[in-house]
């Protein structure tokens, strides 16, 4: 993203440890003829192409951190950099049937203000598969797509006018700093993406590049969402789908970020526990409770899930309601995370000292190869945290 509570230790044998607007100005060559420490605690587990030559290719953790990840030797592996690179491709929307991997995509050339990254992992966002859906393709940069918003790795090429980081750094963030307009025709779902250096931020010591690529979109997403509330010492807050990929960073956010008095979070009964240990003082089952009918109110009510008609009747008189997707019932308010290296930089302390820690499913990370199953469960909306794809190779 704390120390776990007894109750998190006695399930952990069930689990697998871990420790702009403007659209991309590059030209995605992607073979196509067109013209870019591992402490780790368990918690429970709850185009068709336009190149005839395609073809396609083809557990819960909280990562915690008190000593230092073992250095990287990622950087050591970085040799010349080739013309052309391997990565995941779409040429129209759709299902995961559309996505297709590609040996000979070209490799992005980079703008004075970018780096090139050689990509080590990446993570999925409900965000990607949307935008293949083409749920936002009035806004979206031209296909065919290299998918991809999260990433962590090596710098192996800087732009001219680059002043904050140098080749080897290895750093992460989210590549796009509009999400839903003109995002990047070259994703981080392939083996090198170029990223502006103002939306990257050098990954924490202690964290190795799977915790590292789970946390970008998703604790940005947190973080703004109670920055556009006001939330302050003292205030209370009710997390929906506490146990997802944002909600799981807005409790740890509010309570050692924010600092929070009460909090309160939702998911299903295998997830109860894990929510207590990432800082919730209410685990609410939402499978026998119905969160709407407490007696308690809050002052801000982070919806996760899509709720927000119910969210609005546990909310304070005066107090908001985040939503990040579905319909939107006054006092409720949306927005889309605008992606910042400052934000992962001011938040690094947070995670270098374990008080916020990332959460990755159990069933990942997913190796490359599997990207189009990584997608499938994904969309099934059962994910815990974050999907994690790696190694990317």
């Amino acid at each position: 993203m704390l120390a776990a509570t007894s109750t998190l230790s006695s399930t952990a044998s069930q689990l697998t440890p871990l420790s702009s607007l403007s659209p991309n100005p590059f030209s995605v060559k992607l073979s196509f003829t067109f013209r870019e420490n591992k402490n780790r605690i368990a918690v429970p587990t709850s185009l068709k192409s336009q190149r005839c030559q395609l073809s396609a290719l083809p557990a819960l953790r909280v990562s915690a951190s008190s000593q230092s990840a073992p250095t990287s030797v990622e950087a050591s592996k970085v040799s010349a950099l080739p013309s052309e690179m391997k990565a995941w491709v779409y040429g129209e929307y759709g299902g995961v049937d559309v996505l297709k991997f590609d040996t000979k995509v070209a490799v992005p050339e980079l703008l004075e203000d970018q780096v090139l990254v050689k990509v080590v992992a990446a993570a999925l966002n409900p965000v990607d598969f949307k935008r293949r859906q083409g749920k936002f393709q009035n806004t979206d940069s031209p296909l065919p797509t290299v998918p991809g918003y999260d990433v962590a790795g090596v710098v192996v090429k800087i732009g001219s006018k680059v002043k904050d980081f140098k080749e080897g750094d290895e750093v992460y963030g989210d590549i796009n700093e509009k999400a839903l307009e003109g995002p990047k025709q070259s994703g981080s779902l392939a083996e090198y993406t170029a990223v502006e250096e103002r939306l990257l931020a050098l990954k924490p010591k202690n964290l190795d590049f799977v915790q590292a690529a789970a946390l970008p979109l998703a604790i940005e997403t947190a973080y703004e969402g109670l920055e556009r509330t006001g939330f302050s010492t003292g205030k209370s807050l009710l997390v929906l789908n506490g146990a997802g990929g944002v909600g799981s960073l807005v409790i740890q956010l509010a309570k050692h970020v924010f600092g929070a008095s009460r909090v309160a979070a939702t998911s299903s009964t295998g997830k109860l526990e894990l929510l207590k240990s990432l800082g919730a003082d209410l685990a609410i089952d939402y499978t026998k409770e119905n969160f709407e009918e407490l007696p308690e109110k809050f002052d801000v009510v982070y919806d996760a899930i899509g709720q927000c008609d119910k969210a609005v009747k546990v909310v304070k008189e005066g107090g908001s309601v985040v939503a990040l997707t579905g319909a939107v019932t006054p006092p409720g308010f949306r927005f889309v995370v605008t992606s910042n290296g400052a934000v992962l930089k001011k938040l690094n302390p947070y995670l270098e000292s374990g008080k916020v820690k990332a959460v990755i499913d159990p069933k990942g990370p997913f190796p490359f190869s599997k990207l189009v199953e990584a997608f499938s469960y994904l969309e099934t909306n059962r994910a815990t945290g974050k999907v994690v794809i790696h190694p990317i190779q």
